[in-house]
């Protein structure tokens, strides 16, 4: 008996056990990896949220229940945060109160929000949250009051939003939200009961809407328009009259009829045909006084070659030759000059090809020290290298030149002679190849997940350099993995030899406007704004990261564009494990979300959103494994252990 009654006391201890409800500690894991993914913290308001505490009730922010001990309220207004909204926040599922408005959280709205079940008030307003509202938010039934307004939230409003019955607050204003109001539009349903309408006419408990400044389009559902609290100004809609948006900025917006967004009103079509007139009259005489001069420097031409004069036809554009540009001898003073002898030598009579296009030839070569080098000749005949182009060139010379960076490849020197008429580049030349041939070319297997991390964080420091340390600042013109070259270490080390390919396109060469001043000692060319464009460097770098991630190349023939195939896993965090590498092993999560929302950011599609490189930078040292970024704060031989501890 006393057995039977000791089995039975041990299974209700173990009923007991499985029915318990999650502890205050699981409170505590969501929360630090709350922090964890906050980057910036001025203010230290989490400085007390210290990992060796099971109870987190103390901490600066956080109010529990003084029934269970569970948390209840996470309210971090105004905090200086700047970081993501981490999915475990879901994981708080006595949370009555989240409020985190007034700071700089990016990236999207977790779907595991809708996991909060007795939440009250979500205020997540002022922040820099982007991607689609998730359709889960519609779980948490208890939710009075939802704030969102003055982010980046993109899509449409999800009409899962109609299940909250409670609902007495929603504000979404200031944001870029397209489509519909989720909602009834006909007049007749205002008479029915609740139960027959659909989305946002389903809540009988909501006073207060504020959709205003989005994109919205359509109709506004007639149970919207009678309520008093709702703020609708700042869109698309049809029927707004004067509150709308200015048409034209509505023309784009998907799906609408620019006729429909000016309520059906004809002036804008009747105004139509006296601009395109206005148009085509300009057009036209513009064409005919083209045609006019060409005809007339034709017969000059023609005229010239019959008189028996062998004037090249490069005098054409001798107002360039004509004017004074002063070209300063010492200017390469300090980069050393290398003769085509001893270049020819090096590379073997120049036989030694390892790249080439129409504006280079891209050698490779052995100098007599042993050092490797790749030689960049530019093709290009002596007609056309004007005084214009021989200073540009000079320019571009002393600005490699400055470049010191362990992960820029350095620049060795340069050769100019005139008999045969050469100008060559000379850059010492990592011999382990391309990260592109690594990650595409290859099987990939010399490239382990620490590796990638190494390289990832290696490209993001210089870069980082070349934006915000030189001033002037650098951008590499055309950053791509095939332009960034491994060490034996495989220590990454950038090319640019897209800069030379273009300094020697015949557009270019005959372009350029002589100004007074400017960079160039009075020579500014419209290419030259195509270098300065370093958030385009931003977004190749978002593009490398994945590749290092997957392992696909940006373009192929085969696949998706990266990007495009990409951007459909970015916004939810439970699907990054679907962008990596099948074949990778020992693939760390932590870090790999951290990659993917820096990666986010890079490729945002509007290109004054994307963070600067300093930026991104930052989100990676601190939020990757540390012992990868100590051992890229340290000298080169620390990769070297580091990748032994690693491997």
């Amino acid at each position: 008996m006393a057995r039977l009654l000791l089995v039975v006391g041990l299974g209700c201890v173990l009923l007991v056990a499985a029915s318990e409800p999650p502890a205050a500690s699981d409170d505590v894991a969501a929360l630090l990896a709350f922090k964890r993914d906050i980057y910036e913290d001025p203010l230290a308001m989490l400085s007390d949220w210290n990992s060796s505490d099971t109870v987190p009730c103390q901490w600066s922010g956080v109010s529990c229940s003084p029934l269970d001990g569970r948390v209840v309220t996470l309210e971090l207004s105004n905090s200086s945060l700047r970081g993501f909204l981490a999915a475990e926040i879901g994981s708080l599922s006595s949370l009555q109160k989240l409020i985190l408005d007034h700071n700089t959280l990016m990236g999207s709205i977790p779907r595991a929000i809708g996991k909060l079940q007795n939440l009250t008030v979500l205020n997540l307003s002022t922040n820099q949250l982007m991607g689609p509202i998730p359709s889960e938010i519609g779980d948490m039934r208890k939710i009075s009051t939802i704030d969102l307004h003055a982010n980046r939230l993109n899509g449409d409003i999800p009409p899962e939003l109609g299940k909250l019955t409670n609902l007495v607050e929603l504000r979404l204003s200031n944001n870029s939200l397209t489509g519909t109001i989720p909602g009834s539009n006909d007049s007749v349903m205002v008479t029915t009961s609740r139960e027959d309408q659909i989305g946002l006419c389903q809540l009988a408990q909501l006073t207060d809407l504020d959709l205003s400044y989005n994109f919205l389009v359509g109709d506004i559902p007639t149970c919207l328009k009678q309520m008093k609290g709702s703020s609708r100004v700042g869109n698309c809609f049809q029927d707004n009259d004067i509150m709308n948006r200015p048409a034209e900025q509505c023309e784009n917006i998907n799906g609408t009829d620019t006729d429909h967004i000016t309520g059906g009103s004809g002036e804008k079509n009747m105004t139509q045909p006296l601009w395109l007139l206005i148009v085509e009259v300009v057009t036209g005489v513009s064409l005919l006084s083209i045609l006019t001069l060409c005809a007339i420097a034709g017969l000059r031409r023609c005229k010239d070659r019959s008189s028996g004069d062998s004037i090249p036809w490069t005098r054409a554009i001798s107002w360039k030759e004509s004017t004074v540009i002063s070209i300063d001898d010492d200017l390469l003073g300090n980069v050393p000059k290398m003769s085509r002898q001893e270049l020819a030598e090096a590379c073997e009579d120049f036989s030694n090809i390892i790249g080439s296009s129409h504006e280079t030839v891209v050698y490779k070569g052995t100098m007599k020290d042993g050092r490797e080098i790749a030689v960049v000749s530019l093709s290009v005949p002596v007609h056309y290298w004007t005084n214009y182009v021989e200073l540009y060139f000079q320019r571009e010379v002393v600005e490699m030149a400055r470049l010191n960076h362990e992960n820029v490849a350095k620049m060795v020197g340069y050769c100019k002679e005139s008999d045969p008429f050469s100008r060559m580049l000379v850059f010492e030349y990592p011999a382990n190849g391309t990260l592109y041939e690594h990650l595409h070319d290859g099987e990939g297997c010399q490239l382990s997940w620490p590796r990638r991390v190494k390289i990832a964080l290696s490209i993001a420091r210089v870069l980082r350099h070349l934006h915000t340390e030189l001033q002037p600042p650098f951008a590499v013109a055309a950053l791509t993995s095939s332009s960034v070259y491994l060490t034996e270490e495989f220590s990454p080390k950038i090319i640019d030899f897209e800069r030379w390919r273009a300094l020697v396109a015949k557009p270019f060469l005959s372009s350029g406007v002589i100004v007074s001043g400017g960079p160039l000692n009075g020579v500014v060319d419209p290419r030259q704004m195509r270098f300065m464009d370093v958030q385009a460097n931003t977004f190749a770098f978002g593009v490398i990261l994945l590749e290092l991630i997957s392992s696909r190349a940006s373009l192929s023939k085969d696949t998706d564009d990266l990007v495009d195939w990409a951007r459909k896993h970015l916004d939810q965090p439970e699907e990054f494990s679907k962008l990596v590498d099948p074949k990778l092993k020992n693939v760390n999560d932590d870090n790999l979300g951290i990659i993917c929302n820096a990666v986010n950011l890079c490729i945002d599609a509007e290109p004054s959103r994307r963070p600067s490189m300093n930026m991104i930078t930052a989100i990676l040292e601190e939020g990757v494994d540390m012992s990868t970024a100590t051992a890229l704060r340290a000298s080169s031989l620390a990769w070297a252990t580091a990748e032994l501890a690693m491997s």
